[in-house]
């Protein structure tokens, strides 16, 4: 990929491979919809002007306020794009995360249509500051690199401050960060995932601790409830996380997923919390998560992204 300057004349002889991107970057198609985050912390969401989710789907507030006001219009989801509304609406960049690897016949079409596609890999990421630092790139691409340094930096500290905070434990708290699907079963980030790396930077221990690395690239794992008992009944805290199927507001309604959850050292000792439900979309939100978690292993309140189960 090429960025090329405001007014600059793109060079030439370039190889076909290489995608080039004129500036400024205008008119963009977002189907990621983490990195709104980070666009909005960087005062750029004028550039959204198409969006891959609809009014209801965000929880960036800049963004339901864009679509509220008619400068962001739906158009159509990853994988079933409004074509004629893109060129229409002079589409000039569509910014999509990794599940359009499930549909390339969409990313080929696009870049048919003179539509270069960028992937946003920052899933991918196994250190949450990982996640973060994309905000450098869409600074670059959005000029606005000074900014995402800043926003960068404030994260940087938050994870600093927190650090200096844990104190040496012999035994680090237990944690086990999950949902039950609609088929019953239980998913679980893989041990190699950034979600584990943030309790491990909050002072906790992560599990279950055998989902290692998939060689499909995969974040998360599902089990059947059985195996998810013998390795996480003992955990000192559980974390229901509500991205997927919604959000619970207590531990009747969680062990109505399953009577099973009951009989888990935390149900019994009152240490649940589910997560909220723009978690996912706060791309931004990895400083303040890892010092929530901290927050609940030191039994602190004024979480932002966590609430206890009663």
């Amino acid at each position: 990929c090429l960025v090329v300057p405001e007014g600059a004349a793109v060079p030439e002889g370039l190889p076909a491979s290489i995608t080039v991107l004129q500036k400024p970057l205008d008119h963009v198609y977002l189907a990621a919809t983490s990195a709104m985050d980070l666009i909005a912390a960087l005062g750029r969401v004028d550039r959204i002007t198409l969006s891959g989710t609809k009014e209801s789907g965000w929880y960036v507030d800049a963004a339901r306020q864009a679509m509220e006001d008619g400068t962001l219009s739906y158009a159509g989801k990853y994988s079933a794009p409004d074509y004629e509304q893109l060129l229409s609406g002079g589409c000039r960049l569509a910014v999509e995360n990794t599940m359009i690897f499930h549909s390339p016949e969409i990313k080929e079409q696009l870049e048919a249509l003179g539509i270069p596609v960028m992937i946003d890999y920052s899933s991918y990421e196994t250190h949450p500051l990982g996640r973060v630092e994309w905000v450098k790139l869409y600074g670059a691409l959005l000029a606005r690199e000074e900014e995402a340094e800043a926003i960068f930096e404030e994260q940087e500290e938050i994870l600093k401050r927190v650090t200096e905070e844990i104190s040496a434990q012999a035994e680090p708290s237990t944690v086990a960060f999950f949902y039950i699907n609609a088929s019953g079963g239980v998913n679980v980030r893989r041990s190699t995932d950034y979600v584990p790396e943030m309790i491990a930077l909050a002072g906790g221990s992560y599990i279950p601790e055998s989902t290692g690395k998939d060689s499909d690239g995969r974040t998360s794992v599902n089990m059947q409830m059985e195996a998810f008992y013998q390795q996480a009944k003992d955990a000192d805290y559980l974390i229901y996380n509500s991205t997927i199927e919604g959000e619970v507001h207590s531990l009747q309604e969680l062990c109505d997923k399953d009577e099973v959850l009951k009989d888990f050292k935390a149900v019994k000792e009152g240490r649940v919390f589910c997560t909220t439900g723009d978690l996912y979309q706060r791309s931004l939100s990895a400083g303040v998560f890892i010092e929530d978690v901290h927050k609940m292993l030191t039994g602190k309140k004024d979480l932002r992204f966590m609430y206890p189960l009663s």
